[in-house]
């Protein structure tokens, strides 16, 4: 109303991952990346759309929107760009129509000739604010400034100005020479669109830095990952989620090595190498002091008192020295976590005094002070920590699981009865009974009013965590399962309120019995283009090694679709052999089936 122009300035982390991409890129490959300038049909790049592969692409990243992409297949800029504007609330209901459109299962039909030029990009539906404006300009003769005053009218439900606003359109429709019935049709389906219209330009915009990302992972993976990894470090579910795409799209993130030090995380020879300021109480200069050392020392460090020999002990103290071993930092060279880390304390003090020795002869009048050897002390006698501990005990220094995942072993069982993925908020519901799989990698309890303990629990799967309650009567009956580094099954309402989505834990089950107690049936996806008949006969060969009670069901899939074959043989159920049928099939097409 003042008539000042407006804009809006987003600051966008998304960029930023673009500038490091493009950079690892020019360090790998020596080719310089110009975003603005690649091809915007790449084959690559729409395929990893169409696979709903876009972790880490900007405004594509959530579980149902993955979910649509697969549906869509997308292959243009203005798919993307329509998708982005109808994946919010109302428009939303639109989608399954507008991708049944576009592969030819719906027939796209116009009330008038004149709306085929405005809404063929959409298929005939209206996703834009442009389109209703577009429309009313052909269809009614509006000025754009009228016809902009008609589309903030349908969004406000002003019913009185409604009322004023459809004779006008309707009698510059006539005056168009546009039958009174057509004119008032596509009023009516104008006003239904209206109040749900997204701005184009903000959905291209948005769309085409989508596509930018989506062409840099799909060419250039590890590079993506590893910009993405570094500017998301800070935040562990996220740092998890990553990790697990790396993981399925055969991408090595290499954990934290003290002979390949690294601020940020960067590739080599397609694998990432982990950025090791991303380790608690290990900064910038800590690191930045370790790739002085390993440089001047040119060579690797053989151990942990080599290495303290040789680093400024001031920068890297006894906590980074802590957090580099609990992450793993030193496990390429000898002794392994638990002795490393019981050394911490001797190899400070023999790298002080090796420190020392140098310095004194540095500082000697004459230089003629002879070198003096240090023996490097005997590592202390303890056991080596058992796989859990160390995994939990790397989880505190880094934030996350990084080497493995105690959840890894129960992989089947997590994609067969989890119902919802913990880094996935877009898919909860409030009140909605699920059952979620995953490690409980903090508690705390206190006493209810009752004075009956409850607890409080996290609980961490392949792609976030979520914050768990147990009440009294529940925690009296399976508490005894809620301990950290468990592996558990929970079942319980969800309740949401904006950000914040908390499980209500009714039952809990160890991971190691769900197949046991749920499992009617199990099933097995065999593509006809990859298995031959001798894949056919190793399998029977595992059932009759493996029989028992459970019935087996063989999808088969060929050309896109797949036909289910309840088979006679039955099996018994165990990890020998899912592992044996993993082996030869692959993870993915084994499941377990309620």
């Amino acid at each position: 109303s003042a008539g000042i122009l407006k804009m809006d300035f987003l600051g966008l982390r998304t960029l930023t991952i673009i500038r490091d991409t493009i950079d690892l890129i020019k360090i790998s490959h020596n080719i310089t990346i110009d975003v603005d300038s690649i091809p915007v049909d790449d084959e690559k790049t729409y395929k990893l759309f169409s696979n709903g592969q876009t972790t880490g692409v900007f405004q594509f990243e959530s579980a149902p929107m993955k979910e649509h992409l697969k549906n869509l297949k997308p292959t243009s800029i203005k798919d993307l760009s329509a998708m982005n504007a109808l994946y919010r609330p109302g428009p939303m209901d639109f989608i399954a129509d507008f991708v049944d459109r576009k592969h030819g299962r719906k027939p796209i039909e116009y009330l008038h000739p004149l709306l085929a030029e405005i809404l063929s990009e959409t298929y005939g539906i209206i996703v834009y604010q442009e389109q209703v404006i577009q429309i009313a300009n052909k269809i009614a003769g509006m000025s754009l400034a009228e016809a902009d005053i008609l589309r903030r009218a349908m969004g406000k439900k002003d019913l009185d100005e409604m009322a004023r606003q459809k004779n006008k359109f309707v009698e510059g429709a006539i005056k168009n020479s546009i039958p009174k019935k057509i004119a008032e049709e596509i009023f009516v389906v104008i006003d239904k669109f209206a109040n749900y219209g997204f701005n184009k330009s903000h959905a291209v915009a948005y769309s085409i830095v989508a596509y930018q990302t989506a062409y840099l992972k799909a060419n250039y993976t590890a590079e993506f990952l590893a910009a993405n990894l570094t500017n998301e470090f800070g935040n562990p579910d996220k740092v998890t989620l990553l990790l697990e795409d790396c993981r399925k799209l055969k991408i090595h993130v290499m954990v934290p090595n003290i002979n390949r030090p690294s601020v940020k995380f960067t590739v080599d020879k397609g694998e990432i190498v982990f950025g090791m300021s991303a380790i608690k109480n290990v900064g910038i200069n800590a690191v930045k002091e370790i790739e002085r050392a390993h440089k001047n020392l040119g060579r690797n460090f053989k151990s942990i008192y080599d290495f303290t020999s040789n680093i400024d002990t001031r920068v890297v103290n006894k906590r980074a020295l802590e957090g580099l071993v609990l992450a793993g930092s030193f496990d390429s060279i000898k002794g392994g976590r638990a002795k490393n880390f019981a050394s911490i304390e001797n190899a400070l003090s023999f790298g002080s005094k090796v420190q020392a020795a140098k310095l004194s002869k540095v500082n000697s009048l004459f230089g003629d002070v002879e070198d003096e050897h240090f023996a490097e002390p005997d590592f202390p006698d303890v056991d080596e920590w058992e796989q859990k501990y160390a995994l939990a005990k790397e989880r505190e220094a880094l934030g996350f699981y990084l080497s493995d995942h105690p959840l890894r072993k129960y992989e089947t069982e997590y994609n067969s009865f989890s119902t919802i993925k913990l880094g996935d908020p877009d898919t909860f519901k409030n009140e909605e009974f699920v059952r979620a799989c995953g490690v409980v990698t903090s508690i705390r309890t206190r006493m209810d009013k009752s004075g009956r303990n409850m607890a409080f629990f996290k609980l961490d799967d392949f792609s976030g965590s979520c914050e768990c309650i147990m009440f009294g009567k529940v925690y009296a009956e399976v508490g005894e399962l809620i301990v950290p580094e468990s592996t558990i099954m929970v079942m319980g309402k969800l309740e949401s309120s904006g950000d914040s989505v908390k499980l209500h834990a009714e039952d809990v089950i160890a991971l190691s019995e769900v197949a046991g107690k749920f499992t009617k049936s199990l099933g097995i996806l065999m593509d006809v283009e990859k298995h031959t008949p001798e894949t056919v006969l190793k399998i029977k060969t595992i059932f009759e090694k493996y029989s028992g009670t459970v019935p087996v069901v063989i999808y088969v899939r060929t050309n896109g679709s797949s036909k289910r074959y309840l088979i006679d043989n039955k099996i018994s159920i165990n990890d020998h052999l899912i592992l044996s049928l993993q082996n030869l099939l692959g993870e993915d097409a084994i499941a377990y089936q309620t």
